[in-house]
């Protein structure tokens, strides 16, 4: 987090660099330590993998982060979906939680439609699978259980 607090302050490209390194080695570890010891036909749900975690970065473009987690042997997903909510709703609903927007990242509503239209134009460029959470948590859940058995 010290690193983090240290590139909002002082946003350069080697920070940020050094920033997606280490999220990638934490995802090294976890691909090599913690997914390997799975039973073979489980679900594993992981939120803030690398494609989402790239669409905060601003410096490092979010080709190379993938590549960088890639070249790092973390695990690719089965199934990339992913889920994005309008900026404005999205904005609104952290706003309304009890500890508010608490992002070290995001301190505008335009920062946060930027990160969300990069995300949105990555799911398109790589064919992942995107789901609109504007909706009902059950509508959203079904589209999610329709693609896990797609690859099923």
């Amino acid at each position: 987090m010290t690193l983090v607090n240290k590139l909002v302050r002082n946003p350069t490209r080697e920070l940020e660099l050094e920033v997606c390194e280490r999220l990638a080695d934490s995802r090294t570890w976890i691909s090599q330590h913690v997914l390997t010891k799975q039973p073979p036909d489980s679900i594993i749900l992981i939120d803030r993998w690398y494609p989402s975690d790239a669409a905060f970065r601003r410096l490092v473009p979010f080709a190379e982060i993938l590549q960088l987690n890639i070249d790092r042997n973390v695990r690719v997903p089965d199934l990339h979906i992913g889920v994005v909510t309008a900026p404005d709703i999205s904005w609104t609903r952290a706003a309304a939680r009890q500890r508010g927007l608490n992002s070290t990242v995001i301190h505008r509503l335009e920062e946060h439609v930027a990160c969300t239209q990069a995300f949105e134009q990555a799911i398109a460029d790589h064919g992942w699978v995107l789901c609109r959470n504007e909706g009902t948590i059950e509508a959203a859940t079904m589209q999610v259980i329709s693609e896990i058995y797609k690859v099923l």
